[in-house]
């Protein structure tokens, strides 16, 4: 923003003058104060500034002194967005008028930022043949340039649906405003003309070229290629239409998107029918995910006229596909939710494959944006309890088939699979056994193979054994005690020495045996290597990171704990497996490579080296799926995690992710296939990242700031 303005907004702000106060004090007309005071500099005559500095009883030189504009550290794409369905009298446009401004006063306290009211609501959208009326017509225009003047010293930005004649044509219009200043009208492209609807009746579709068009003393932006963007955050971007325009095949906000909007403000008045509800829902759904955008739907209510129909008030904000914040049909009216502008921005940029037009006005506005206050799922990767069935099922599957598959390609005789008694083996080994019922063949064809050495517990050799009898798999028990320890002699490591060595000795005779056990049967060694240690690297190179086949490296370690208690719960009359997985879930996760304690008990508690598993696939899912800045996963962490983790100890964390993170890439880059089951993926065909790539700029993003 240009330092002139920034510095009459401070003067503005010190003597505590409203823009008609100001207006009124220098002499000059609303709309100059308002182009003045918003940015539009080139066209203003110098005396025109002067007379607003002595009205502000400062100086045209103290004006020109440049301004250090500070960083909003604050921002992280984050914006508050609410649809309000205002309660309205059809056509009483003072009434509607003062409630939508009690509305917006209410919202703006709130911290809402971008805000969408229905359809025409400033006259009411069921007006009928009233909108002949110059009457009507006049006392809207009116009545739009009331609410600005009562909502010029909020700092939210509305998009409010009214009628408005054009080069002698009406139009069914949103006013897009702020700061009492109507930034652009927006006119609707498509009419329904069906059913209960006969809105060509009264209105003309536009779809010509951005004109400019008066309103009072203002030039306003016309047109359907109009692109709203915030000057300091140009990611907070967006574009409108209305109603008709998403339920048609070619929606406006297909080329909107390609312009670059990343948010679809729609003004709708949808009335109500026993399943519109759903199938509208739907709609907006997926005309966010296919645009990619944000998209702020929000419709007529209750008070419009019951003539021939019902509206609902049904008003939605879907985010890339998901509704993040929703007002039931027959509701109050109010949808609100914090949007996530940067998480958009990255998916916009990772989707290289999306068309461009180039033919759209920029609009310019400025927002001030607060603290973070959107509290994101702490676990991103775990379905919602409604959802756990379904998704638990279908991610079985998915693993499973990609397993029939290869199976059946090289023609393996048998899956030949290490067994710990852990968390990760046990969700491998249930892969296996459902593998092999889709592909008709017996359990008996998978070889279990149990492999004690210096760390092993009697709890996880107990549950091995126990799992492999409740399966109806075979089980080999293959000490490797003496193959370790002969070995480690052989490279002249003391035994009591317990490093990194003394442990990946062990991890990688256990991938020796795997391995040429399944030479001797025809089998394919199956990986039991899960997603979040691939992250972190917490695996031996050519240990327990290799295999023939890796059927859980998709799964993140929350999920392998849900898809476990998945399967306890639907295990029916097999009691044994039931119990035998409540214990194995309970185990603490260990590598068990260090000797256990004098009790046989677990000495080796991974979350104790590593952190907690549950932050560490919150930061891989923010940082992976949505692309968001350490800073910014740290801001969102805190809130999500609040009461459970200090700032201190998620910050701690979350530097240990990201080196590690970097620094175990070359692992990551020869892993064995896999198949893909979730938006995060770290397999070398999704993850293609430098094995030496450098993460001081991430770190760097940590640092405190004051």
């Amino acid at each position: 923003m240009d330092p002139i303005v920034i510095r009459l907004n401070q003067a503005k702000r010190r003597k505590g003058m409203t823009l008609s106060q100001l207006a009124q004090s220098s002499g000059l007309s609303a709309g100059t104060v308002n182009k003045i005071m918003s940015g539009e500099l080139k066209s203003i005559k110098p005396e025109k500034l002067e007379k607003l500095a002595r009205a502000l009883d400062v100086s045209v030189e103290w004006l020109m002194q440049p301004v250090e504009i500070e960083e909003d550290v604050h921002f992280s794409g984050l914006v508050k967005m609410a649809c309000i369905t205002p309660d309205i009298r059809v056509g009483d446009i003072g009434s509607n008028v003062t409630e939508t401004a009690r509305l917006l006063a209410a919202a703006d306290r709130r911290g809402v930022r971008i805000a969408v009211l229905p359809e025409l609501c400033i006259t009411g959208y069921t007006c009928g043949d009233l909108f002949f009326q110059d009457t009507l017509r006049n006392g809207a225009i009116a009545g739009l340039r009331t609410l600005c003047e009562r909502t010029e010293e909020l700092d939210i930005l509305y998009a409010v649906g009214l009628p408005l004649c054009a080069e002698g044509k009406l139009y069914n219009v949103a006013a897009v405003v702020h700061k009492g200043r109507v930034l652009g009208f927006v006119p609707k492209q498509n009419l329904p003309n069906y059913n209960e609807f006969m809105e060509k009746r009264y209105f003309c579709a536009y779809s010509g070229e951005n004109i400019l068009v008066e309103f009072y003393d203002q030039k306003v932006p016309f047109g359907n290629k109009l692109l709203f963007a915030d000057t300091q955050h140009p990611e907070v971007s967006f574009s409108v239409e209305l109603c008709e325009d998403i339920w048609v095949a070619r929606s406006p906000s297909i080329s909107h998107s390609a312009a670059g909007a990343n948010a679809i403000l729609n003004l709708s008045a949808s009335n109500e029918t026993i399943v519109k509800a759903d199938y509208r829902k739907k709609m907006v759904e997926i005309q966010s995910a296919k645009c990619g955008v944000i998209y702020a739907y929000c419709s007529a209510g209750m008070s419009e006229s019951t003539s021939a129909t019902v509206y609902s008030a049904h008003n939605m904000i879907c985010e890339n596909g998901e509704c993040i914040a929703e007002s039931e049909p027959f509701g109050e009216g109010l949808a609100e939710c914090c949007a996530d502008f940067d998480f958009i921005q990255n998916e916009r940029a990772r989707l290289t494959g999306n068309s461009t037009v180039s033919d759209y006005t920029i609009v310019h506005f400025a927002l001030t944006y607060g603290k973070a206050e959107r509290v994101y799922d702490p676990m991103p990767f775990v379905p919602t309890k409604s959802e756990r069935a379904r998704v638990c099922e279908r991610a079985l599957d998915i693993l499973a088939y990609g397993l029939v598959k290869r199976i059946e390609h090289i023609h393996a005789k048998r899956l030949v699979i290490g067994i710990s008694g852990g968390s990760d083996s046990t969700l491998a080994l249930l892969v296996c056994v459902r593998a092999l019922k889709k592909a008709c063949r017996p359990t008996s064809d998978i070889l279990g193979v149990t492999m004690p050495c210096f760390g092993t517990g009697k709890r996880t050799l107990h549950n091995s054994v126990a799992l492999c009898e409740a399966l109806g798999t075979e089980l080999r028990t293959i000490d490797i005690s003496a193959a370790v320890t002969q070995h480690l002699k052989d490279i002249g490591h003391p035994l009591d020495v317990t490093d990194v060595t003394y442990e990946n000795a062990q991890a990688r005779e256990r991938t020796q045996v795997l391995m040429d056990i399944a030479n001797a049967v025809g089998g394919l060694v199956i990986g039991t290597g899960d997603m979040s240690e691939a992250a972190l690297g917490w695996s031996t190179f050519n240990g327990d990171q290799m295999s023939m086949y890796s059927v859980i490296s998709s799964v993140p370690k929350t999920l392998v704990k849900t898809l476990l208690c998945y399967c306890r719960d639907n295990a029916g009359a097999n009691v044994a497996l039931a119990n035998t997985l409540t214990d194995i879930i309970d185990t603490p996760v260990s590598p068990e490579l260090l000797p256990p304690d004098s009790k046989g008990n677990i000495s080796q508690i991974t979350e104790e080296s590593v952190g907690p598993y549950e932050l560490h696939d919150y930061f891989l899912f923010m940082m992976v799926r949505k692309g968001f800045t350490p800073y910014k996963v740290l801001q969102l962490a805190c809130l999500s995690f609040e009461g459970k983790y200090s700032p201190e100890t998620i910050r701690h964390w979350l530097e240990f992710f990201i080196r590690r993170f970097f620094s175990q890439q070359f692992k990551r880059s020869c892993t064995p296939d896999s198949v893909r089951l979730g938006s995060v993926d770290l397999s070398k065909y999704s993850l293609r990242m430098p094995s030496d790539a450098c993460p001081d700029l991430w770190l760097a993003s940590l640092a405190p700031r004051n």
